[in-house]
């Protein structure tokens, strides 16, 4: 397995709070750069981060008893489900597909339609919402504070045994923090260890070129904090970031995704509609569909079936064996 090699950088962050608790050493590689925030009420600490970890797969969060983070959110597929829409404690779908968690220590915005600035205010809607783990936070912390290991822990990391929601999202946004996917076949190729086979170069190729699709996925993350209308509708079952904006030229455009472990994501686009990958680069060759908030940069791509077959090597590079299986990122089974 190749190595992380000598591109990471490692930001020691110091713990705030008068318990003794460690900094937690994020390490992350220099191309993806230093533009992220860590808030200066939740710095993070193993710790915390130890705590948020067990808090992601703990089912006492939900309604039933049965939902977690992890139901939802599966490492091995790249914390996603591979189901076009989730079902939550009322045995309804959601309204959107699950997004992959990768890579969210970058993301301003979050959710499809960005409608939250920070992980922590993003914890309060699955949590709560009654169509996904549906428990006020209030029921949650009593919950957990019924049990024996849980007071201890928040006790270790805040410094008292006093669980409540801000501290369970807080935890949660420190573990989720560390989910950072960065040691593809992609990666090693960029630090010059491996070297793309002819129809991954291709494919890249292509990717970069005339298909243009680094206008959205560009730069090593493979994702740019805008939102686009891509093409999808012209009448909008779901209005996407207008719903939060409330402005009309927001209709349709939704949040670019990271391509980070898309291969092994689908299903695609907000709302679960393309089941693979060919059915994606179906749409951008054959079926954008006109309309007055449509991403101007936006055409029917024409792409031959071997440079479809090509693009689809490429965007396999991008698939991070060592993410999906790490154990930091497991279930710690309390």
């Amino acid at each position: 397995m190749k190595g992380m090699g000598t591109i990471l950088l490692t930001v020691i962050l110091i713990a705030a709070v008068e318990s003794q608790v460690e900094p937690y050493e994020l390490t992350y590689p220099a191309n993806f750069g230093g533009r992220f925030i860590i808030p200066a009420d939740n710095p993070m600490t193993k710790e915390g981060v130890a705590l948020g970890r067990a808090l992601f797969y703990e089912e006492r969060l939900s309604l039933n008893n049965k939902l977690s983070c992890a139901s939802c959110h599966k490492q091995k597929l790249a914390f996603t489900d591979n189901q076009r829409f989730s079902f939550g404690v009322d045995g309804q779908p959601t309204r959107r597909n699950s997004m992959s968690l990768s890579n969210l220590l970058w993301v301003r915005n979050l959710f499809w339609d960005g409608r939250s600035p920070s992980l922590e205010q993003q914890a309060v809607v699955p949590l709560t919402d009654p169509h996904e783990m549906g428990q006020s936070l209030e029921t949650s912390g009593k919950k957990l504070a019924q049990t024996k290991v849980y007071p201890q822990l928040f006790e270790k990391v805040f410094g008292t045994s006093e669980i409540n929601g801000d501290r369970i999202t807080k935890a949660l946004s420190q573990f989720e923090r560390t989910l950072i996917s960065a040691n593809s076949k992609y990666d090693w190729y960029l630090r010059g260890e491996y070297p793309l086979s002819e129809s991954e170069q291709r494919g890249l190729n292509v990717f970069s070129g005339r298909g243009n699709c680094v206008h959205c996925h560009g730069g090593p993350k493979t994702f740019i904090e805008l939102f686009h209308n891509n093409g999808l509708d012209s009448i909008y079952v779901d209005a996407g970031r207008e719903d939060f904006t409330k402005q009309i030229t927001d209709r349709g455009r939704f949040r670019v995704p990271t391509l980070r472990n898309i291969a092994i994501t689908a299903p695609y686009m907000h709302d679960g509609r393309f089941k693979d990958l060919p059915g994606v680069l179906g749409h951008y060759g054959d079926h954008i569909v006109e309309s007055e908030t449509l991403s101007p940069f936006l055409s029917r791509l024409k792409l031959s079936r071997e440079e479809k077959t090509d693009i689809i090597s490429f965007l396999n590079t991008l698939t991070d064996t060592d993410f999906i299986n790490d154990p930091k990122f497991a279930d710690p089974d309390l």
